[in-house]
């Protein structure tokens, strides 16, 4: 089982997720998000699998949300447009993102990882 991890390397969450990947044996591919945001196809892949909907991929405590004002913007976009933006800034997506092409954690939650990534 191959597991891509979407993270920021200056994210504590980030970097909590990581360390807990890493306890419990599991070797990944790390994505740097910022620099490597997932293209359209894989984020709508990714929230297809993850059962959230898509507002649970944006990062709402982030400044490029807040500078956009997206909290009053998102309510009127298509789909189609919420995915062309969170595929062109990284820092716009709700972090980090674990997948293994099947599953999908967004955030960082130590009881749903333990749920959802058993080895």
């Amino acid at each position: 089982m191959t597991i891509t991890y979407y993270g920021y390397p200056k994210c504590g969450t980030c970097r909590k997720a990581k360390k807990w990947l890493e306890n419990e044996g599991f070797s990944f591919e790390e994505v740097n998000i910022a620099e490597q945001p997932p293209s359209e196809n894989t984020l709508r892949t990714l929230i297809d699998h993850s059962g959230l909907e898509m507002k649970k991929f944006f990062n709402t405590s982030g400044m490029k949300y807040r500078e956009l004002q997206l909290k009053d913007k998102l309510p009127t976009m298509t789909d189609e447009e919420k995915i062309a933006l969170l595929a062109s800034d990284g820092m716009l997506i709700k972090r980090p993102i674990v997948s293994d092409g099947q599953k999908v954690t967004v955030g960082f939650n130590e009881g749903t990882f333990s749920e959802t990534w058993q080895k």
